[in-house]
């Protein structure tokens, strides 16, 4: 039997939440201070399904690696493992042997990895036998995923040239590149855009360094979508910074819009209500792809139209998003529209919810957690397969009955 969560949801939300540390920074940190050879991890890593196989595959280097449905692990060791010794074999779930990774592969043998396909050609399973990389110039359409790039700029400082990259086109995720370059040049690597589309990473080795990751933005978010749902809000969410390395910390601006102010505390931020809401939201989303799923249902519920760009990462996410947030939207009564394969449009269309709406999650966790406040507007309505937000934010359930939703497990 499929497990189900019924959830329902309180009037009043006031509660102080401790959030998971940034998976991205987590897993960024974890290969850097591994190509820098520390000896002590990253304080405050991420207790997420991507960063603990991150943190196994480094620890044990088994011949065979399986890092089962995570992605950045999949991108992030694929590059590393091609600069150190030894053969592995990296595999992952089902879903996983069907994500592409031939851009990333290309680009690691025009650099002088071996690499070879375990199973179909241009996907996981693969074979990778570690050597020295002495290639130092690629070239990559910018609207690759970032995790790609982000894969190669970390390896660049222990290339035997370094490495030259360069950008073509349209920049998407532009954030995560720079949040990739930040974290290296805290370890000490020397690295920089030298045009608006080529990066230049110096052959300097890393430095190890006492390294602390900040809280998640992205769950950061589910809680700011909390607030706007709910009749009444005061949430304080710990451990974010002002200044933060993670692009996801836009989504405070954009829920600005939508009657979210945001107040930094010297401990992290603190969420409350306003009445002032925009009467239709019109976002790019190239830099924040992650929060897309937050927004749509937020709007929904709120009842403010949107129109959504720059949402082309969406389809190769862990389920395509576009199609999965259409389908879940309508059991509650909304009809959505999607163009180009990258934009998502609300106009207010309705149509007649389910009585009883179960939310599919398609082994996605921010369909979970995007869509588990809906149950402000649709008390009773019940998750599929809760259990997917391990993947990001294994508390996040916990973490809403602390803020006193009822939690009902149904098998």
């Amino acid at each position: 039997m499929t497990m189900r969560y019924k959830l329902s949801a309180p009037s009043v939300v006031k509660t102080t939440i401790q959030l998971p540390a940034s998976k991205s920074i987590s897993n960024r940190a974890l290969i850097i201070n591994a190509l820098a050879r520390g000896t002590t991890p990253p304080c405050n890593l991420s207790d997420c399904d991507d960063t603990l196989v991150m943190i196994k595959a480094l620890a044990e280097n088994n011949e065979t690696i399986d890092i089962m449905a995570a992605g950045t692990a999949m991108r992030f060791l694929t590059a590393y493992l091609s600069t150190v010794q030894g053969t592995h074999i990296l595999t992952g779930t089902e879903r996983m042997q069907q994500r592409p990774i031939q851009i990333l592969v290309n680009a690691l043998r025009e650099l002088g990895a071996q690499i070879e396909y375990a199973g179909k050609e241009g996907f996981p399973p693969l074979r990778i036998h570690g050597t020295e990389l002495k290639g130092n110039e690629l070239t990559l359409k910018g609207n690759v995923s970032s995790q790609y790039i982000s894969a190669l700029l970390m390896i660049g400082p222990v290339l035997k040239n370094g490495l030259r990259l360069h950008l073509t086109g349209e920049i998407i995720s532009l954030p995560y590149i720079n949040l990739t370059l930040q974290l290296m040049k805290e370890f000490g690597a020397k690295a920089a855009w030298t045009s608006e589309n080529s990066i230049e990473v110096a052959p300097k080795p890393y430095t190890p360094v006492s390294f602390m990751v900040e809280s998640d933005w992205s769950a950061a978010s589910y809680w700011y979508q909390i607030a706007a749902l709910s009749e009444q809000a005061e949430i304080e969410l710990m451990g974010l910074f002002r200044n933060s390395y993670q692009g996801d910390s836009r989504g405070a601006e954009v829920f600005s819009c939508l009657g979210i102010t945001t107040e930094f505390t010297h401990e992290g931020v603190l969420l409350k209500k306003s009445n002032r809401l925009v009467e239709q939201l019109n976002e790019d989303f190239v830099d924040i792809p992650d929060l897309a799923q937050t927004f749509a249902v937020t709007c929904c519920l709120l009842g403010i139209p949107f129109r959504f760009t720059g949402l082309q990462s969406l389809k190769i996410k862990e389920t395509d998003r576009i199609f999965a947030l259409k389908a879940e939207l309508r059991k509650l009564g909304y009809l959505l529209q999607d163009a180009q394969d990258s934009i998502l449009i609300w106009d207010g269309e309705r149509c007649q919810p389910e009585a009883q709406p179960v939310i599919q999650t398609y082994e996605d966790h921010r369909m979970a957690m995007a869509f588990a406040p809906a149950a402000f507007r649709f008390p009773g309505m019940r998750i599929a397969e809760p259990q997917v937000v391990s993947k990001s934010y294994p508390a996040y359930w916990e973490h809403l009955q602390q803020a006193g939703f009822q939690i009902d497990n149904k098998e």
